[in-house]
Parts: structure tokens; C-alpha cells; sequence
């Protein structure tokens, strides 16, 4: 018997926010642009699409149109009413526990950033301490805050779209982290974002290590084209990208970096722009760039563009290793060490890192669009963060137009991006861009690449 391609159910959530007000229900329901349910009903079908090969947010929501969901209240809590939800997320009709916990986490931050961050204006989101305090917050109420642990998570970054060789070699990594009590947290979708947490939970096991953490944090924009990975088992949906990557260098205590494209360069960008802050001089912060030896002329790109955008001073906060997972889960748990000693010394937080100063510029929510991409200032006669800020906006942009919907439609209805640079800056970007698409980095395998901006002097 052929098994249905769809399923409609009716289920409870589990794990957290099983109570909403009457009038957090109505929200959900509401299907005009003042309403909850369209982003709601977005991150609910990537939660249920976990585990698909497609990058393309598009193919699935067209492929999933007739997919909604509903919020039902009752008196002793709420239901979840699903229609033609994918079948691969259930067992004999019965959904998976793990997706079940992970859907109500996306109910949960959808309801808490309308209802603190957008509707009632409890956070000054024009200063940056004010936006800070709401990356917070968001992060305590999902439950991500451990003040109990030491220091011991480890940030992986790295592209959904990579070879067998790159995910196996982040997998290793992981798994070495695992076995020195690491912690791991991703972008929580495909590739290097799952290999280090499929590593780590094969070592934690080996450990015999209870309540180990596989921390993904998303945002709505690119949930769709990075389902949660199956080993995830906390999930966190930020309100955009830039409050997404505030989450990921406030919460962790060290980054690994793994080949990407666009979306690794957005964030090496922003990480190494934040750093370059003199009032970051001296707050440590272990970063690693790692991959197999087939990846050593990846880096080498980076490297170099970084050299070349950036100078050298940004050069001196990385480390390269290429081809030694041993030796950069000892140097990461190195690292972390001198984090936590740091941190003890000065009295600071475990769990959140308040002490990182964050320019505005690059908190600021970025809007991808025809126009706001041609006026990127993307020149070096700038202060170097405004540059770094620049360029991660570039990138960002870029990422939009490869996976995100609002991106895509803009593309097919106006053709590619364009991207002013000067004649200096043409030539290495060109070249980065270029060698991304030869790699195969833009998308993934099987799919072809049809560049979604042109570059102009």
C-alpha cells in the first residue's frame, strides 16, 4: 500500500507554551499582515520538513501549499490543528516526539517576539543596548540560559552545501568536541551545521554524558531553506538575521568555522567587524578556521580576502587548521578554558556574553532589495567596521536571494542584485563570489546556480 504524502492531525504541544490568551490565539489565526499565522505557518512547515535535501524556501512552500496550521483553545490548554502536513514527519500517524517539541518552540518565539519585541515596545530597538537586552530575553525565555554550566558551547558555522569529505571532517570535529564534554550550537540546519552535532552526540553517548545540548538558533527568512537537522533538540527562532547572529557570539564561548559560502562569509564578516571594536581588544574569544585538506584553498581565499578588506589586525583573532580534528577540539577546549578565567576574573556571566560591545550598525535590521543593494558603500575609504558591516550586509543580501522567498520573488521579478564596488574591491569580491559558485557552495548538489547579483565598478 502506497503511504500519503499528507497528513491532517489534531495534537498537543509539548515542552513549552501550552497555555495562550484569547487573544494571542486570534493573533495566530489572523491571516492579514497585522497577524501571526503566516510566519507562524512558515516555520511550522520547515519544522515539519526536517531531514529534505531543498534550500529553496520557495519549492517548499509551493510544494506544501495546501499545508496550514491552526490554534484551537480549549479549557485545559490548546491544540495544534494541522492540514496536509508532510508525512515524514509522523510514525504510523503518530508525530515524531522531537518534532513535536521543536513545533512548539516555534510557537512559543513567534508568540513571545510579537507579543514583547514588536507589539508593545517593552525594548528600545533604536539603541544598542536596547536591542541586546531583547536578544536576551528571547534567548531566557526560550529556556536557553544554563547559569549552572561552565563555559563549554561551542559555535560551528559553515555551509549547507558542501562536499561528503567537509560534512565527514566536521562530524570528526564534533565528535573529538564531544569527547571533551563540549557542547555544540549551529545554524540547526543540513551540512556543517549538522556533521559537529551528529560527531558530538555519538561522543556524548560514548561519555555516557546526560543532558548534552545540540542548540539551533534560526530566524523566520531561513528556517525554510535549513530545516532543523534531527539531532537538534533545543530551538530558538529569532526575529532576523542580525538578532540571530548577536545570539550565536553572545551565548557561545568559542566559534569553529567550516567551509561555506555566502552565508559562512556573512558570518565571518560580522564576527570579525564585532571584534575589531576597540572595546573588544581584550576579551577573549577562541575562533578556528577548520576543514579537511581538500578545503585548504577555501581558507586560503578567506584568508585573503579577509587580509584585503579587513587588514591584518582581523587576521590575529583566527586561527587556521586544516585537516586536524584532535587538534582543534584540544585547541578549542584550550580556548574555552581561558574564557571561563576570564570570565571568573572579571565576574562575568557564564551563560551570555554582556561584556562584547556590538556597533548599531551591525544590529540593525537590513533589508535586501533592489535598492538597498545598489547602496551598500562597498569602498575602503570607510572606518574598517563600516566596511565589515558593509560587506556582511552584501553577503546577506546575497543569501536572500539564493534561499529566501522574499528574495527569490524579488529576483524573478527584477532580475539580479546589483552590487557597486570600487574598481579595488571589484576584482578579490569577484573573485570569492566566483570561486563559491565553481566550489558549488551557492546550492545544493543537483541543483543548478543561476547567480542572483552583478557586480559593477
Amino acid at each position: 500500500m502506497k503511504e500519503a504524502t499528507r497528513i491532517s492531525v489534531t495534537i498537543s504541544p509539548e515542552g513549552s507554551l501550552e497555555v495562550l490568551s484569547q487573544q494571542e490565539v486570534n493573533r495566530l489565526r489572523d491571516t492579514s499582515s497585522n497577524g501571526m499565522h503566516d510566519v507562524l505557518r512558515r516555520c511550522a512547515l520547515a519544522i515539519l520538513n526536517y531531514g529534505t535535501m531543498v534550500d529553496d524556501s520557495c519549492s517548499v512552500l509551493e510544494a506544501y501549499h495546501d499545508f496550514d496550521i491552526e490554534v484551537i483553545q480549549q479549557d485545559r490548554g490548546i491544540r495544534l490543528k494541522l492540514t496536509n502536513a508532510p508525512a515524514h514527519a509522523f510514525v504510523d500517524g503518530s508525530m515524531i516526539r522531537g518534532i513535536r517539541e521543536l513545533l512548539s518552540s516555534v510557537l512559543r518565539d513567534v508568540v513571545y517576539v510579537y507579543n514583547e519585541i514588536e507589539k508593545h515596545g517593552r525594548f528600545d530597538l533604536e539603541s544598542a543596548e536596547g536591542i541586546t537586552n531583547a536578544v536576551f530575553h528571547i534567548l531566557r525565555n526560550a529556556g536557553v540560559m544554563k547559569p549552572s554550566r561552565d563555559p563549554n558551547l561551542v559555535v560551528c558555522w559553515g555551509g549547507h552545501s558542501i562536499s561528503r569529505e567537509e560534512y565527514d571532517y566536521s562530524k570528526s570535529v564534533g565528535y573529538h568536541l564531544g569527547l571533551r564534554d563540549m557542547d555544540i550550537c549551529t545554524g540547526c540546519g543540513p551540512g556543517a551545521m549538522k556533521g559537529p552535532m551528529k560527531g558530538a552526540n555519538v561522543a556524548h553517548a560514548k561519555q555516557r554524558r546526560r543532558n548534552s545540548r545540540y542548540l539551533g538558533i534560526s530566524e523566520p527568512g531561513i528556517i525554510a531553506a535549513e530545516s532543523p537537522n534531527p539531532i537538534v533538540n533545543e530551538l530558538v527562532i529569532m526575529p532576523d538575521i542580525e538578532k540571530r547572529l548577536e545570539a550565536f557570539i553572545r551565548v557561545g564561548h568559542g566559534i569553529i568555522i567550516f567551509p561555506g559560502g555566502v552565508g559562512t562569509a556573512e558570518e565571518i564578516l560580522y564576527l570579525l567587524g564585532v571584534l575589531l571594536h576597540p572595546n573588544n581588544a581584550d576579551i577573549p574569544y577562541p575562533i578556528i578556521f577548520t576543514g579537511p585538506a581538500s578545503s585548504a584553498d577555501y581558507f586560503r581565499r578567506i584568508d585573503e580576502f579577509i587580509a584585503f578588506t579587513l587588514g591584518a589586525e582581523a587576521q590575529k583573532y583566527y586561527r587556521i587548521m586544516i585537516d586536524d580534528p584532535v587538534g582543534v577540539a584540544r585547541a578549542m577546549r584550550e580556548g574555552i578554558e581561558e574564557v571561563t578565567a576570564f570570565r571568573r576574573e572579571h565576574q562575568d556571566a557564564f551563560y551570555f556574553n554582556w561584556r562584547l560591545e556590538i556597533p548599531r550598525d551591525f544590529q540593525q535590521p537590513f533589508t535586501p532589495n533592489h535598492e538597498s543593494m545598489a547602496g551598500l558603500a562597498l569602498h575602503r575609504r570607510q572606518n574598517v567596521h563600516d566596511l565589515a558591516a558593509n560587506l556582511r550586509r552584501a553577503f546577506s543580501g546575497i543569501v536572500a536571494g539564493n534561499v529566501k522567498e522574499q528574495g527569490v520573488r524579488a529576483i524573478e521579478k527584477q532580475g539580479p542584485f546589483r552590487l557597486n564596488a570600487e574598481s579595488e574591491l571589484m576584482q578579490p569580491l569577484d573573485e570569492l563570489l566566483t570561486s563559491f559558485v565553481a566550489q558549488g557552495r551557492m546550492k545544493l548538489p543537483g541543483s543548478e546556480y543561476v547567480p542572483c547579483y552583478t557586480l559593477n565598478t
